[in-house]
This record gives structure tokens, sequence and C-alpha cells, in this order.
């Protein structure tokens, strides 16, 4: 697998995570809702903040690791391969749903920035999806670990923008879409199940096999 097909695959991880219904979509919905499309934006730049955070440190976590600690790679590599494996297999036999969205009151564009960018940094899935994932993409063979970890932020800030933008621009008629109609919802997130569970396990074969 070279560096192009390493790249693509974690854009479909990142996407199919994203793309899921959750408390940081949720978030960008109800600023849409409460403020217009001027907010759903604000809203969008915050996640897009959040995940800024959310790649350095994971991307210094894997630098170090590779530095200090490279027997541990091969180990985290398939742990991170099985642990996205159990999510995808959640998702597909899962029911998520999304509720109707309360208490979005009037806000600045500041302060919903600054919530938006507090919701994803304190999403816990956000947390375990880097360290899962990050060490399974940097590595030595592709060159500098930072400049790695750059291009996995851009594209992870690039998808946040595009599904969180697209979310705070259809604005009332995405949250009728949710809603109303739960059966999509939950059919979006099984396939999104779906293909983490094959991303995942032809991330875990590279990974065995580049180790051997």
């Amino acid at each position: 697998m070279d560096y192009t097909q390493t790249l693509w695959l974690f854009f479909l991880l990142v996407f199919g995570i994203i793309i899921v219904p959750g408390m940081d979509m949720i978030y960008v919905l109800a600023s849409a809702l409460a403020g217009g499309r001027k907010a759903g934006f604000t809203a969008t730049a915050g996640m897009m903040a959040g995940g800024t955070v959310h790649s350095l440190y994971g991307t210094l976590g894997t630098g170090i690791l590779v530095a200090y600690a490279p027997r541990l790679f091969l180990p985290l590599v398939i742990a991170g391969a099985i642990y996205m494996m159990w999510i995808g297999l959640s998702l597909a036999r899962g029911t998520i749903t999304v509720g109707t969205v309360d208490g979005a009151g009037p806000t600045t564009l500041l302060t919903t920035f600054r919530r938006a960018v507090t919701t994803c940094l304190l999403n816990p899935k956000a947390y375990l999806f880097v360290i899962a994932v990050y060490p399974q993409f940097l590595k030595p063979v592709y060159g500098p670990i930072l400049a790695q970890g750059l291009v996995l932020g851009l594209m992870t800030v690039t998808v946040q923008g595009g599904v969180y933008g697209a979310v705070a621009l259809a604005g009332d008629r995405a949250r009728h879409l949710l809603t109303a109609r739960p059966a999509m919802t939950i059919w979006i997130g099984r396939a999104a199940g779906a293909l983490l569970i094959v991303a995942a396990a032809l991330t875990l074969i590279h990974g065995v096999t580049s180790a051997t």
C-alpha cells in the first residue's frame, strides 16, 4: 500500500466517523437553528479548530511513540484497528437516531465559536479516534512524522468543514429530515459502520504485513 492509498484509507475512516450524527453535528445544527447560517458556520469553524487540536496531539503522540517506544507501535496499530472494527460493528448493529434539539437560545458568534471548540475537545470519541488511528497512518517510511500529521490534520478539518458546513447550510431542513425520518439516520449509521469495519480490516492487514 503506497502513501496515496494510505491517505484514501484515512479519508474513508475520518469521513465515516464525522458523517455519523453525534454531539458535534447536533451542536452545529442547533446553532444554525438558533442563529441562522452565520451561527452555523461559526460553530463549524469551532469544530474545525477543535479538530486541529486533536490532530496535533495525535501527531505528537505518534512521533514520541516511534522515537522512544517502537516495540509498542505494532501492538497499538493492532489494538487500534480492532477498536475501530468494534466501533463499526456497534454502528452497524445499532439504531442511531437524532432527537429534538432544544435549549439553543440566541448567543453571540464568539460564544457560539467557544462552545463549539469546547464541545469538540470534550468529545471522547475524538480522543479515542486519534489515539487508535493516527499511529496506523503516520509511518517513518513516508517521511517526517510532523509533515504527515499536517496532511492528516488538513484532511480532518476539511472533512469537518464539508460535513458540518452542509449541516449548517441545510438548517431547519436538515433538522426536520433527521428528526422526522429516524429510519434514514439509522441506515446512515449502519452504512458508516460497515465502512469502518472494511477500512479497519484493511489497515490491520497492512500493519501486520508491514511489520513482518
